[in-house]
């Protein structure tokens, strides 16, 4: 969806009449203004790789007004058996409510301001990945990592948001790591960040999606969207370090997304 900006034109006109008789120059000096009004673009999320296409991604926290996340990942690395050993473990991919596709996971914005100021987009852990309520089952040593990011949007890529770094290891607690920053003048409209891609994507990219299967071969169906098969994502991993103590039970960490208007 394209930004939509209301354009003003304001003009003062002197109407002058003169007999024919007689000719005098005369001269008028008049001032033509432009001014830009925001205009709110309703909240929407679109596909990411093909991203004039709303979509049903289930619910996401989301911020409100002119600048705003639209939708933000729930990663979810799955369930496996206990091990000793290191070990990564990849992302689910994010599935939806209606005919899309698996895709990567994704962070989407919307900015609709009229000044078009730039932004910035961090990501901070505030925890280790834990059993609730049971601290002592922390698992240290271990992170998250985010890798072949890439920007979407419906916009021209000329607009597109940089991308700070190729590969972000999310390994210090508390601590905020940059992941996309749109300069001045860019970033306007709905803009996708993406880790990984699915095989449909228009820009080139490989595939980083594995559908996924149980010890048998068979597909391994996700009941929260439609029974429709899981994918795993290989471009969003979790490590555990095998000298890390673990025990049975269900780990979860808190990801704060941070999207700040820039000076």
């Amino acid at each position: 969806m394209k930004k939509t900006l209301i354009f003003t034109f304001c003009f003062s006109v002197l109407l002058l009449t003169t007999p024919v008789t007689k000719v005098k120059a005369n001269s008028i000096t008049q001032e033509g203004t432009i001014s830009f009004d925001a205009s709110l673009i309703p909240p929407q999320v679109v596909d990411p790789e093909k991203p004039i296409k709303p979509i049903d991604p289930g619910p996401s926290p989301s911020t409100e007004g002119f600048l705003r996340i639209d939708f933000v990942p729930r990663l979810d690395f799955g369930r496996h058996k206990l091990s000793k050993n290191d070990h990564f473990y990849q992302a689910r991919a994010q599935l939806f409510h209606d005919d899309t596709g698996p895709r990567g996971n994704f962070v989407q914005i919307t900015d609709s301001r009229s000044s078009g100021a730039g932004w910035t987009l961090q990501v901070r852990q505030e925890t280790n990945f834990m059993i609730p309520k049971n601290d002592a089952s922390q698992l240290k040593g271990s992170y998250i990592s985010l890798d072949k990011s890439w920007t979407n949007s419906s916009m021209d890529k000329k607009y597109a948001p940089s991308l700070v770094n190729d590969v972000i290891k999310i390994d210090k607690i508390q601590t905020t790591y940059d992941l996309a920053k749109a300069d001045k003048g860019k970033g306007q409209g709905i803009w996708s960040v993406e880790f990984g891609a699915s095989d449909e994507n228009e820009n080139g990219l490989d595939s980083t999606l594995t559908p996924l299967v149980d010890d048998t071969g068979q597909p391994v169906l996700d009941p929260n969207f439609e029974n429709k098969q899981a994918y795993e994502n290989n471009a969003v991993t979790f490590f555990i370090p095998g000298s890390s103590d673990r025990e049975p039970g269900k780990y979860q960490t808190v990801l704060t997304w941070i999207l700040s208007e820039l000076p």
